[in-house]
């Protein structure tokens, strides 16, 4: 529950306060304010504060500055403020405004005239106010999420005066950050913890400023590990959906990131449903470790009984096995047989179908046929060989194929 460091600088009241810094950062949560009165800031803030800096209690030097301008990133805080004009700190040193905007940090110069008095009030009373609203939508939200609500009629009426817009179709995306052990085998319990809501903290930020991007979104709903997002139902946005896991992973470091999509769902009254299918999606991204992180409910399918199988590596040695004789490593395109025998299967043996639709001429792709049938050893008549293929290639689709997108 909190205001981003956008929407503080727009309240009523705070107009001369001025952005020197971190433009592309105002998404960042600001869970609430904290005066710097000594020296550093690192072992007094927990992440997600804006800090304001006097220079009543301790010289602000430049050195010092740029010094908090390093911890405050350091510590997750959501931007850092700087008084100036009166006779303690005149004004914000350059360098410390080119290293704030070289680490993403907001940095904002207030006046000494406008008394932190107001300043501190404004924001607390906007902050409560937005805590109050945004608790009553996720409420909702919530309640509809898990079916526990008392009747959809209510929860229409309270949606529609919380400007909550809960018609139209969606899909349900549940994201969750993965291979946390990676901290906590690196590092002691406390940096490791530390690091993992740091992380944490992050990603929402993300997915709150990504979510506000598209129209007639709903706000990004946390329950235990799991970001859910409810997003309108459109053509891109599985496109969507890739770029974003690109972006998410330039935060998470060492740790990993899946995502679980659920069919198309029509009414507020579907959302547990929309919950429970991804879910079993993200299980099934996570055991089988998509390139792109994602994997949709409606493709589940046999991946249900390939997620059943515990050793990974066994499923690894079948789509060797199936698809390895047809990489081509020394050619300029080396999966470009994998490839032909997917669209031919994806288009059910039609060859004049499959030829148009990789834009080839028919005559090119029975010479890739001929080379499929002859390094695989197999015919393509042989049902069970289309089987089998089918299953390798749902597998390749998801893993080395996609991996390719990888940035």
């Amino acid at each position: 529950m909190s205001l981003t460091v956008e929407e503080i600088l727009q309240l009523p009241g705070l107009e001369e306060m001025t952005l020197c810094a971190g433009a592309r950062h105002l998404h960042r949560s600001v869970r609430w304010s904290y005066v710097a009165e000594n020296e550093g800031i690192a072992e007094w803030v927990m992440g997600g504060e804006l800090v304001f800096v006097t220079g009543i209690n301790h010289p602000r030097d430049e050195a010092n500055l740029l010094s908090l301008v390093r911890d405050g990133e350091a510590s997750g805080i959501a931007g850092l403020v700087i008084l100036t004009g009166g006779s303690f700190i005149r004004k914000i040193p350059q360098a410390v405004i080119d290293l704030a905007e070289e680490c993403g940090l907001p940095l904002i110069e207030q006046p000494y005239l406008l008394k932190m008095v107001i300043v501190t009030h404004l924001i607390g009373t906007a902050l409560v106010q937005m805590a109050q609203t945004k608790r009553s939508r996720h409420d909702i939200l919530g309640q509809l999420l898990c079916g526990d609500y008392p009747s959809l009629a209510i929860a229409r009426q309270r949606a529609a005066h919380l400007n909550l817009p809960l018609d139209g179709p969606r899909r349900l995306v549940a994201l969750r950050l993965s291979a946390v052990n990676r901290l906590f085998d690196n590092h002691a319990p406390q940096e490791a913890e530390r690091q993992l809501q740091q992380t944490r903290q992050a990603v929402q930020d993300h997915l709150d400023a990504w979510n506000r991007t598209l129209s007639d979104t709903l706000p990004v709903i946390v329950q235990g590990d799991l970001f859910i997002l409810l997003l309108p139902e459109h053509d891109g946005i599985r496109a969507d959906l890739f770029g974003l896991n690109r972006e998410l992973h330039r935060l998470i470091g060492d740790l990993a990131l899946f995502m679980g999509l659920a069919s198309r769902v029509e009414d507020c009254g579907q959302y547990q449903q929309a919950l429970n299918e991804a879910r079993q999606a993200l299980d099934v991204a996570e055991n089988l470790r998509p390139a792109n992180g994602l994997c949709d409910f409606s493709e589940l399918g046999v991946l249900r009984l390939l997620q059943a199988i515990a050793d990974r590596s066994v499923i690894d040695a079948f789509v060797k096995q199936t698809l390895g004789p047809l990489i081509e490593a020394n050619r300029k395109q080396p999966h470009l047989l994998i490839e032909t025998l997917d669209a031919l299967l994806q288009e059910n043996g039609n060859a004049l179908k499959t030829a148009q639709r990789l834009s080839i001429h028919r005559n090119t792709l029975n010479q890739r046929i001929q080379r499929i049938e002859q390094q695989s050893q197999q015919s393509l008549d042989d049902p069970l060989f289309r089987m089998n293929a089918s299953v390798a290639l749902l597998v390749w689709r998801m893993t080395e194929a996609q991996r390719q997108e990888r940035p």
